[in-house]
């Protein structure tokens, strides 16, 4: 263990401290006030320079330091999930519905515990931007901030963030170049027919018929129009038709979820998704509308900044702990907006595997954020922030 490992280990008792507390706590997309208020209060109380407000609840803590001209980019994202928290732990949610499920509230722990450590003893030459980021859950609050002049207001020559990663070893940190997180993009399908009896079919124009068919012709669209080397899915998760066994419904409803790890193949995707579609409800005689609301964009992970994370990653813990190409993951993440901006680099710290609590996937009930964590984490951004503005 190195020795700044070391010490931020000492220190981590105050932040796990505080990562209950916003766990207690946990506010959904764009109603982060009380962790925003809290994040902001810390960062001040430093001595950075503070912006509240960004994007609706986002914070950005800068702290300029020496005479460096190169400018760096931190980012953790704050918002919990609309679920029933089942962890029955002493610091579980205490908001019925709403809990962090994902490890934002972690997130955040480890870039606060970094940001004191950095005003109070970083060795660093240059400027600093801390971006507490609102809404990451659906609610594209990169976009948000970006929209409000975060690059305009506080220019950054590379960016990074880190997500943390269940059934991944405990403190091992992986990163990946290139495409590594999926781009979702969302259909909702209203398909017109005409209703009618069950008894009569031959009078009605059968919507539901039409949607079952459209289901099964959907999963040829990944099997033969998609490269097989390309990751993509297409997923129907719910069908709302009719209410009776022996009446025809008039419409049915499909709502569809689309990922890819290339903006060609996203692409190709939405054209074969709409062409099937539009030409199954035709044969059926129904009409077909189609919703199609593009969601985040594919991650992708800049070369130059992904080597200097690999590096900070193997001088902080040893090749031992460290993946230097993790595979690509077909969730979605809207610092890919942020990358689009400015090159950088997104990696992950493993929470846990096997029969280990942290091995409990994101998104569930019963999920925690590993708070052990809390000292690598803060540790590797110290790290890569004085290797990035290095002092002299």
């Amino acid at each position: 263990m190195s020795a700044l490992l070391d010490e931020l280990h000492r220190k981590s008792p105050e932040f796990i401290g505080l990562r209950q507390d916003i766990h207690r706590h946990p506010e959904l997309a764009f109603d982060e006030h009380r962790t925003s208020a809290l994040v902001a209060d810390k960062l001040a109380a430093w001595g950075y320079t503070v912006a509240r407000g960004l994007g609706g609840t986002g914070v950005v803590g800068q702290l300029v330091r020496g005479h460096g001209g190169r400018r760096l980019g931190l980012r953790a994202d704050m918002d919990a999930l609309p679920i029933d928290e089942a962890t029955g732990l002493d610091y579980a949610s205490r908001h019925a519905g709403v809990m962090h499920a994902c490890g934002h509230d972690g997130h955040t722990a480890m870039l606060l515990a970094a940001a004191q450590h950095l005003a109070q003893q970083g060795n660093f030459s240059g400027t600093l931007n801390l971006i507490f980021q609102p809404a990451e859950e659906g609610g594209g609050g990169a976009v948000k901030m970006m929209d409000d002049g975060l690059f305009e207001r506080f220019p950054c020559d590379a960016i990074f963030a880190m997500h943390n990663m269940p059934g991944m070893p405990e403190g091992q940190l992986v990163l990946r170049e290139g495409a590594t997180m999926a781009s979702s993009d969302y259909a909702t399908v209203v398909l017109r027919g005409i209703g009618g009896h069950g008894a009569m079919p031959h009078r009605a124009a059968d919507p539901i018929v039409a949607a079952a068919s459209i289901v099964m012709a959907l999963q040829t669209v990944v099997s033969r129009n998609i490269d097989p080397m390309q990751m993509s899915v297409v997923t129907v998760g719910a069908i709302h038709a009719g209410k009776a066994n022996n009446v025809i419904p008039a419409t049915a409803t499909l709502e569809i979820s689309i990922r890819a790890l290339d903006r060609d193949v996203r692409s190709r995707l939405e054209q074969r998704v709409k062409a099937l579609i539009a030409a199954q409800a035709e044969s059926f005689g129904v009409e077909a509308s189609i919703d199609w609301r593009p969601g985040y964009a594919v991650l992708v992970n800049t070369h130059d900044e992904t080597e200097f994370a690999r590096a900070v990653a193997l001088e902080l813990v040893g090749p031992e702990r460290v993946v230097l190409q993790g595979p690509a993951l077909p969730g979605s993440e809207d610092f890919a907006f942020m990358l689009e901006r400015v090159p950088g680099s997104y990696l992950f710290v493993g929470n846990g595997d096997g029969d280990s609590a942290g091995a409990c996937m994101v998104h569930n009930p019963g999920y925690d954020f590993n708070d052990r964590n809390i000292a690598v984490g803060s540790a590797y951004w110290v790290l890569l922030t004085e290797r990035f503005l290095r002092a002299g």
